[in-house]
């Protein structure tokens, strides 16, 4: 706390980097697919020990005048260093994802010691990180960015070694310990309290149990003795922003009933200044603003603390408590709810990650169900009735032979059933492979999306008679890495597809062509009989085709904006506007009202 010989925030801060480091290490391994059986165990080892020293932190055995001596903060920095050169070997050296490891003991080792502490670690990382590069490379190239690193390292140590002297000394100095016994009883419930929260925080990736958490744990921790019952005038709420951008009651505590139905906008008074500023707001005049004066249980308290829940640019909502007694949020107690309003962030965070995964998998899951079930349509209505009706015509070519052999032969009966039955199986392959293409396309792996989109052309052409034109301004595939264009290929198949079956079209054309610095635009265009697309849209949950459904839903997987033009007797046109980078892609959304 800011007086009184409890832990400070460096400490925390090197707690809550830890996590950040952990949760980053993770991300980045996952999406680079390199979260294996030894990356998993050195970041659990790494989450327990982070874990254990959170607990004795909160419970104020590692005090800040015994930093420089104390063995834990040595072991921090040593277990920091094994962890983050052990996933500098695993993961190959500079060229994998967790190269940046290094920076967590140099950090430690900065806030916690001394400048001249820092430079001896990232001196020891430098060295370690050089010879485990050349063990795994041994090249005059690993060299030159094994030095780069070393250098950048060295730097980095400097700045962050006198920064770490910086919050030493700027820290508020302990006072002596008295024989005050109340006073320390009370701010170590507090602690003991923010720490059971952090527990409970990160052993949790269920989104309602953090948020419920938040606010049981904080009753506690706000306490002015650790053994009396939670404050019955303490109200305490957490709203989120909404996909509408407004703000709801995701979780309270002492709301009336009316309460928990309010929809804020949080564009004026304590809520807009704490989003937009990303700095809590204490309001003293509570009936004076506009939107906290809108929630019922506020208006009997002198004072409400708002907690913005933001990182970064993203904003997730608002933690807010009040209570009646006019000086009831000391400074100790808003850091305290600072402390808890920064893990909140951290976990939510992790929540929505998890949740994001979880939505992931369903996606791909369902995808799949999809393809196998189109597989079986696309066999139903091709291949399988052909077969059939080859069976049939061999079945009528044998009655017929044995019925009367020499008529049938005389009046070449055999000949020409043999004929269809040949034509039979010449479509049935083709159409066959056609399939086997769409599910597969080779020419886009070996040769790129021009040669697939051309030979998906030429195997309508040959397979079902149907005139495909291809327009495709190949200056703009180096742009397109090959999971884009792979995604592309799969929505004009299913465009030109939708259009075969359905548009009775004489001619399909194909066209990917730059509209402006960053942005794409995909079009497929029939010359057939066209539809009402606000009637389709209406009656979609009806009809058993999804093909406007996975058209959007792959759009999007490249960040896209579906737009579909048609109307009866004119045609359709299907336009996919695809951004190129992620600047691009937030000015089209937000042109067209979409996130």
């Amino acid at each position: 706390m800011r007086n009184s010989p409890s832990p400070s925030l460096t400490d925390w801060l090197v707690i809550s980097l830890r996590w950040l480091t952990i949760l980053g290490l993770t991300v980045s391994l996952s999406l680079h697919g390199s979260l294996g059986n030894a990356p998993i165990l050195l970041l659990l080892g790494l989450a327990a020990w982070n874990i254990g020293l959170s607990l004795m932190t909160g419970a104020d055995r590692c005090r800040p005048r015994h930093r420089a001596q104390h063995l834990l903060g040595r072991m921090s920095v040593f277990l920091d260093l094994v962890v983050a050169l052990s996933l500098f070997w695993q993961q190959r050296g500079f060229s994998g994802p967790a190269y940046w490891a290094g920076l967590l003991p140099i950090f430690t080792a900065a806030v916690s010691f001394q400048p001249g502490s820092a430079l001896i670690i990232a001196l020891l990382v430098s060295l370690a990180e050089v010879g485990l590069a050349w063990l795994l490379l041994p090249s005059l190239a690993t060299l030159p960015v094994a030095g780069i690193a070393a250098v950048a390292l060295l730097i980095i140590a400097l700045l962050l070694g006198f920064l770490g002297r910086g919050l030493t000394k700027n820290r508020p100095p302990v006072q002596p310990e008295t024989p005050q016994k109340v006073k320390i009883g009370v701010e170590s419930g507090r602690l003991r309290a923010v720490s059971n929260m952090i527990s409970t925080l990160t052993s949790t990736l269920n989104y309602k149990r953090v948020i419920d958490s938040v606010l049981d744990l904080s009753l506690s921790a706000l306490n002015s003795d650790p053994d009396d019952q939670p404050d019955d005038r303490l109200i305490g709420a957490v709203l989120m922003f909404s996909k509408e951008e407004s703000l709801e009651v995701a979780s309270a505590r002492r709301f009336t009933p009316a309460d928990l139905g309010i929809i804020l906008p949080g564009a004026e008074g304590a809520f807009a200044r704490a989003i937009e500023d990303g700095n809590p707001v204490l309001v003293t005049k509570v009936a004076e603003d506009a939107e906290l004066n809108r929630i019922v249980a506020l208006r009997v308290c002198s004072q409400v603390y708002c907690f913005p829940l933001r990182s970064g640019f993203s904003v997730y909502g608002v933690l807010i408590f009040g209570h009646p007694e006019p000086d009831y949020f000391t400074a100790d107690r808003m850091e305290v709810l600072d402390i808890l309003g920064q893990q909140t962030v951290i976990a939510i965070q992790n929540a929505r990650l998890y949740q994001d995964l979880a939505n992931e998998r369903d996606r791909i899951i369902e995808a799949q169900e999809e393809a196998r079930k189109k597989l079986a349509r696309d066999l139903h209505d091709g291949p399988t009735q052909s077969v059939a009706a080859i069976a049939m015509r061999v079945n009528m070519a044998q009655r017929t032979m044995v019925k009367d052999p020499k008529a049938a032969y005389a009046q070449h009966l055999i000949g020409q059933e043999l004929s269809h039955i040949e034509e039979l199986a010449r479509r049935t392959t083709k159409e066959i492979r056609h399939m086997l293409f769409t599910l597969r396309p080779l020419a886009l792996e070996s040769q790129g999306l021009v040669a697939a989109l051309q030979a998906m052309a030429d195997k309508m052409k040959e397979t079902f008679s149907q005139n495909v034109i291809v327009n495709v301004d190949e200056g703009l595939l180096d742009q397109l890495e090959m999971g884009k264009q792979g995604v592309i290929f799969y929505i004009v198949e299913e465009a030109v597809n939708n259009a075969r079956k359905h548009a009775k079209a004489a001619n399909i054309w194909v066209r990917l062509r730059s509209l402006e610095e960053g942005l794409t635009l995909l079009e497929i265009q029939d010359d057939g009989v066209g539809f009402d697309v606000e009637a389709v849209n209406r009656s979609y949950d009806n009809r058993g085709s999804l093909g406007m459904v996975n058209l959007r839903e792959r759009s999007e997987l490249v960040n896209g904006l579906l737009h579909i033009q048609s109307a009866p007797g004119k045609g359709t046109r299907v336009q996919v506007y695809l951004p190129l980078t992620e600047e691009v892609a937030d000015r089209l959304h937000h042109a067209a009202g979409v996130g």
